[in-house]
């Protein structure tokens, strides 16, 4: 009889443990027994909570069942994410914002572990929503930085980042914060760059993708931006990334007009690789920016008449008002080099409509009436009134553009001291601080000064 009940005592034990076991040990969704009533109330209770954003108090039974049942809905650890990232933000000490920081991770990993197959949200997906989160909290973090620039990396190259474009522009300003730390080379900012790009297009053009079209345009310009701005992006690296690809992509015009693009930014106007790329892309669509290739092109050899030609038709067709500045101030650089100083002016003052907090196009006109004072007025002291019109274009310079005051305070050092002398002033018949009207083609109001 004593082994008997020994045997049911174990039976029984046995029965007990089958018919009570968690999700997390047995693999299940819930677990058995009491321990998937337990899973189930845990989950109604806290879902309940964090309906009502009340997630203090949703907390401790979600815990429970991410700690028993981790494989009982996705929405765990989607709303395990939205609790303890309320958690982390109300904590005010350090060891508090590291527990629930570590706590976050692993609503990630843990998520990957068990719901990593997802067709649409599995590993690749979850990592570039744990790379985000993970810069939101510890972006000054070296160590952090660069396992979220891996994780990123991954998302992005497996298809992780489709359904969450905010990956993509990360993994850029990521990648150009490394660089600036000396952690990535500009060639790498270019492929990860070129990388990104490739894969937004290609969601636009994407019949699939239709309901992101809107987003993923803008998200393609910002992308554009950022790279652009990012110093990464010197002509030498461009050239060495871009120009083995030519020959391939000489009829792609949307490849062709990118490159167009952030050569004519970088303002790499003297490369090979931007006479064929504008060349090529001329030949298919003409666009501002080949035409700006082109005039860059005809000007480096010495046709100064067919450079200014596309110069113009690049002005007529570009849209962003500061480039269209960038186009008119170098039209007028060209024809103050040409002397033709009505010319020069006329375009530096398109470039200040266009881009009105520029102080460059100043100082053209301000060399253009310095260059011409022999040409006014019919003796030496009228020539030297040109001087006075002159001064006041730098110091407009500097007054709308303060990144010009250093060449502006050289020129006006250097212009200030021929203007005539007070003996002079007095016998024209006039004061300093006094109006006067340059004439010739200057013909503008300026005040008299004296040397």
């Amino acid at each position: 009889m004593k082994a008997f009940t020994i045997i049911v005592l174990g039976l029984l034990l046995s029965i007990t443990q089958t018919f009570a076991q968690k999700g997390v040990e047995d693999g299940s969704k819930y677990g058995h027994g009491e321990d998937s009533i337990r899973c189930l109330k845990n989950l109604s209770l806290y879902t309940e909570l964090v309906k009502q954003e009340l997630y203090d108090d949703a907390y401790p039974y979600w815990q429970i069942a991410f700690n028993e049942c981790p494989l009982s809905t996705r929405r765990l650890y989607t709303d395990g994410v939205d609790i303890i990232s309320h958690k982390l933000e109300k904590a005010s000490e350090e060891a508090q914002k590291d527990e629930f920081f570590n706590k976050l991770m692993k609503v990630y990993d843990q998520r990957m572990k068990y719901f990593g197959d997802h067709p649409r949200y599995g590993i690749p997906y979850i990592k570039g929503i744990k790379a985000i989160d993970m810069l939101e909290y510890r972006k000054n973090d070296p160590g952090i930085r660069k396992e979220a620039y891996q994780l990123l990396n991954d998302a992005v190259h497996n298809g992780g980042a489709k359904y969450q474009p905010a990956a993509y522009a990360l993994f850029l300003t990521t990648s150009i914060a490394m660089f600036n730390d000396g952690e990535l080379t500009s060639e790498d900012v270019v492929i990860n760059y070129t990388t990104i790009s490739d894969k937004v297009d290609a969601h636009i053009d994407d019949s699939k993708m239709s309901k992101y079209k809107d987003i993923y345009t803008k998200l393609s310009e910002q992308v554009e931006e950022l790279f652009a701005r990012s110093g990464a992006a010197d002509c030498e690296t461009l050239d060495k990334i871009f120009s083995p690809q030519l020959e391939e992509h000489k009829d792609d015009l949307e490849w062709l007009q990118k490159v167009s693009r952030l050569l004519a930014r970088g303002l790499c106007e003297d490369m090979e690789l931007l006479y064929k790329v504008s060349e090529y892309q001329h030949e298919i669509e003409p666009s501002s920016s080949s035409a700006y290739g082109l005039a860059r092109m005809y000007l480096k050899s010495g046709d100064t008449q067919r450079a200014i030609s596309y110069f113009e038709e690049a002005i007529e067709m570009e849209e962003d008002d500061t480039q269209k500045a960038e186009y008119y101030y170098q039209l007028g650089l060209i024809h103050l080099a040409e002397k033709n100083y009505v010319a020069a002016r006329s375009n530096a003052l398109k470039a200040t409509d266009h881009n009105p907090e520029w102080g460059k196009p100043y100082i053209l006109i301000g060399k253009a009436y310095a260059a011409s004072a022999s040409s006014i007025g019919e003796d030496e002291f009228e020539h030297k009134t040109a001087y006075w019109a002159a001064v006041d274009k730098f110091k407009r310079a500097k007054s709308v553009d303060p990144e010009t005051a250093d060449e502006a305070n050289e020129l006006i050092s250097a212009y200030s001291s021929h203007f005539p002398k007070t003996d002079e002033i007095f016998f024209q018949g006039l004061e300093v601080g006094g109006a006067y009207t340059v004439g010739g083609w200057i013909g503008e109001r300026t005040t008299v000064r004296s040397r």
